[in-house]
């Protein structure tokens, strides 16, 4: 029978972004746009793209590197990779399997994972039951997102917001649970707010109620997992929603009232990168020393679906 573990803990977390920087002044050379514009609406600055060539494996790769590294961990112990991404170039292979060959990683259980911006989230959970049911010792959860290549240049509703770029974390076991219960749903009577209709289309966005959606639903899913937790609003140090518009990020920060945490603003610098923006935002607020090791940290992805999942979890 397999060891069960009382819990898991992140153990590292790692990011990665292309180097091509795109500002809105170089969008209002595509479309009907303008810097005043994008950052009224959106609170975005600038983003990165990624090159032609470049891939989501590739950009998974960088972060999954980088997370192995600061964790100290040799990739011969990892024994599961999960991959959320929901801008796969092509379905089949899976890429996390890609990922865990091209890191080193002998063999694991590889998958990928879709649940759009809320991704991470879900990953995150399925890494702590697998970790706590003695499925494996040691997860590599990584999101990656090449979200450029499904995106209409001359669409203004969804090429100023969507960006590119990887964030990853290293899931190990504890003797005290270091993730908290995950609180997840969807609302698929909406599901056609956010869509790629088929293979020929590109990302369609209906920005409006996508906002009021996030804006009246998100805040009580996270005070419900601070809640499971038990861990108090107060007692949060970081506040990680997913980076999609400065306005909701905004607005689910006062309603949470995590007067003590800071929140992640990595939208303003990286745009919204899907499924790759909790663990990016999260790794720079870790590198940058804004956020304590040991102290609890609000996740909370939400997107297209409609689907979300909220967890607590310590800080690295």
């Amino acid at each position: 029978m397999p060891e069960l573990a009382p819990g898991s803990r992140v153990l590292a977390f790692g990011d990665y972004q292309p180097a091509n920087v795109v500002t809105n002044d170089d969008l209002a050379k595509l479309m009907d746009t303008n810097d005043e514009w994008i950052r009224s609406r959106v609170g975005i600055e600038e983003r990165r793209i990624a090159g032609p060539e470049e891939t989501i494996a590739d950009m998974a790769v960088h972060a999954g590197g980088k997370a192995l590294a600061a964790a100290g961990l040799p990739a011969e112990d990892v024994d599961l990779v999960i991959l959320a991404t929901c801008s796969n170039e092509t379905p089949l292979p899976n890429n996390a399997a890609t990922v865990a060959h091209r890191l080193g990683i002998p063999a694991p259980g590889a998958y990928d994972l879709n649940a759009a911006c809320s991704g991470f989230c879900y990953a995150l959970s399925a890494a702590d039951s697998a970790i706590r049911t003695g499925a494996a010792r040691n997860v590599l959860v990584i999101g990656a997102e090449k979200m450029s290549q499904w995106l209409d240049w001359t669409d203004r509703s969804t090429s100023i917001i969507f960006a590119d770029g990887a964030g990853a974390a290293v899931v190990g076991r504890s003797a005290e649970p270091g993730v908290g219960p995950v609180v997840w749903g969807s609302a698929g009577d909406q599901s056609d707010r956010i869509q790629v209709k088929n293979r020929q289309s590109f990302i369609l966005q209906d920005g409006q109620a996508v906002f009021r959606w996030a804006t009246t639903a998100i805040a009580p899913v996270a005070l419900e997992a601070c809640e499971r937790a038990g861990v108090a609003p107060e007692d949060l140090a970081a506040l990680v929603p997913h980076q999609a518009n400065l306005r909701i990020i905004d607005a689910i920060a006062r309603k949470v009232k995590a007067v003590n945490a800071v929140v992640a603003h990595d939208i303003v610098r990286s745009g919204n990168t899907s499924g790759a923006s909790i663990p990016m935002a999260l790794a720079r607020m870790i590198e940058r020393g804004d956020v304590p090791s040991g102290a609890p940290a609000l996740l909370i992805g939400f997107g297209a679906g409609l689907a979300y999942a909220a967890q607590v979890i310590q800080i690295p």
